[in-house]
């Protein structure tokens, strides 16, 4: 990927100036019907990615690390197809990126534009010669019935062709929202794009191109009329893409509380109780064949692990060997992307740590819960079978690493992920990451060890809404309940206990702060739920 004009001596190099390519080539997928094909048809207008670019203008400062962006026209367009905006991205990072292109199949799904309005134009300092160099973003201004998707970036104060770019027809686009910031400078602002409503079922597809702060509303994104999962992966593909892309998991050396399969937790003595009946708890069948089914959680089951105390600590250590992740695959940007999100299981999740300035605290019992559930997802290109993106679960919430900014194992594809001590919230780089502020918050310590899996050794797809009758999912799947019971830790008591120690209220403040942070399940509030019951299994990630 990636023809760009090089950078000249009087420059400091840049990250933007080399280009990133996945470290091993991609294999030859298996055949299928229409996913890898590198075109999609989105109901009369075909598009693929352009992954090619020219540089058209370099800003050195403002932006990501200070960094400024450059700023792209796709090249090596396939014939046939247009262009519907550029490529923009921040110099902190190696240029790794994409864009639609499209190709008018119905005879009116494109039109170029009637005019452009010249939006914002600023100075940078040039890389031949010391000159001035200035930017000019321009909008191009559709006909009737049609809508722009993308902006074009000048070096010349003279407006573009009008044949330079294209707009789509209306009823092919859908609204659109700011995703990741690229460059801002003095109020003006330009931020990648994602479509508003995102999820298994949405059709609005992703253009790969950027928008500005000004004019709004923002520009819409495009949309699949034809969204009949065509593209998606079958289940061949979907084991060729897990065994490419599977990550390794590095555990902390002194990682206690391992995971292990579903059905390991079930046949070492996990138990059903049921409210009003606590005293008779039922042995979980294995596929848990016996847990109640349904669409919700009614509050009245919920499991824990087994009575004896020599077992149930046996239990709460999991068991590496017997580790099995669970995958479902999804239909995301109108079925261009998929994403295999990746579920692993902990019988048990350990206790929390405080950093308080250079001290580290054990927080008693705080962040003890039985059931954890954590995952992370791989989001791939339709187009090609090319790993994008890797999403990891952090608590609560998570974050999105780009495939440039991806450690890989041993040379080849496959993506490295740190779980963090006894919380297993997972990140893409080793250390400390702190929750929290001005130095105080709760531990996240994740490094590497001999404590580490291949997530491609045991898998096993339990879900694929769009492959009827392919995919059997097992009884445990459609368990809506809590994974752990309710307990009372008296958190609130731990608390205090470390605010003992404690000088001063601003300290105090943080720390609280630190802590509300943290999911409920943590203090005994609530006992986790499955993977069905969390908001990003039909939608997007968050």
């Amino acid at each position: 990927m990636g023809n760009k004009s090089s950078a000249q001596s009087s420059t400091p190099s840049l990250p933007i100036d080399s280009t990133f390519n996945l470290p091993s080539p991609l294999p030859s997928w298996p055949s299928g019907e229409g996913f890898a094909k590198g075109r999609i048809d989105l109901g009369g207008l075909e598009v693929c990615q352009v992954e090619t670019f020219e540089r058209v203008w370099t800003v050195y400062e403002g932006g990501q690390d200070n960094l400024g962006a450059t700023f792209f026209e796709p090249s090596s367009v396939p014939e046939g197809f247009a262009i519907l905006g550029f490529y923009a991205q921040p110099n902190n990072r190696k240029l790794f990126g994409w864009t639609l292109v499209g190709k008018d199949l119905s005879g009116d799904s494109l039109r170029p534009p009637v005019d452009y309005l010249l939006l914002w134009s600023g100075k940078s300092t040039k890389v031949e010669n010391n000159k001035v160099e200035t930017g000019y973003f321009w909008q191009p201004v559709p006909p009737d019935g049609y809508n722009a998707v993308g902006l074009i970036v000048t070096t010349s104060d003279e407006k573009p062709p009008l044949d330079k770019i294209r707009c789509v027809r209306s009823d092919l686009t859908d609204q659109s929202e700011p995703d990741a910031l690229i460059w801002e400078t003095n109020g003006f602002s330009v931020s990648s794009s994602k479509p508003v409503n995102r999820g298994t079922q949405a059709s609005g597809v992703c253009v790969g191109t950027y928008f500005s702060n000004s004019p709004n509303p923002a520009l819409p994104c495009l949309k699949n009329n034809n969204f009949d999962f065509s593209c998606m992966p079958g289940k061949p593909q979907i084991d060729a893409l897990f065994q490419t892309y599977a990550p390794w998991i590095y555990f902390h050396k002194d990682e206690k509380y391992l995971p292990s399969s579903v059905n390991w937790f079930f046949s070492n003595g996990a138990l059903l109780y049921k409210k009003g009946d606590e005293s008779n708890p039922v042995p979980v069948e294995p596929n848990g064949l016996n847990l109640p089914q349904g669409e919700f959680n009614d509050g009245l089951y919920w499991l824990d692990l087994p009575v004896p105390s020599d077992a149930r600590k046996r239990v709460q250590c999991g068991d590496l060997q017997s580790m099995e992740v669970y995958l479902h695959i999804k239909p995301v940007f109108g079925g261009t992307f998929t994403d295999i999100a990746v579920w692993m299981f902990y019988p048990f999740n350990g206790p929390s740590r405080a950093k308080l300035k250079a001290a580290s605290i054990p927080l008693g019992r705080i962040g003890e819960h039985i059931g954890d559930w954590e995952h992370f997802t791989l989001r791939i290109s339709n187009f090609s079978g090319k790993l994008h993106r890797m999403y990891l679960s952090q608590h609560s919430g998570g974050s999105w690493t780009d495939a440039s900014e991806i450690e890989f194992q041993g040379g080849g594809n496959k993506p490295v992920a740190y779980a963090s001590l006894n919380g297993h919230a997972m990140y893409s780089k080793p250390g400390l990451v702190l929750q929290g502020k001005d130095n105080v918050g709760i531990r996240n310590d994740t490094g590497k060890s001999e404590k580490v899996i291949d997530t491609a050794v045991r898998f096993r797809v339990v879900a694929a809404e769009y492959m009827t009758g392919e995919v059997e999912e097992p009884a445990w799947l459609n368990y809506m309940r809590h994974w752990g019971p309710k307990i009372d830790y008296g958190h609130e008591n731990e608390i205090r206990g470390v605010e003992k120690i404690m000088v001063g209220e601003s300290l105090k403040t943080t720390f609280r702060s630190a802590i509300k942070g943290l999911p409920n399940e943590v203090f005994g509030e609530e006992g986790p739920t499955g993977p069905k019951l969390k908001r990003n299994w039909l939608g997007d990630e968050v």
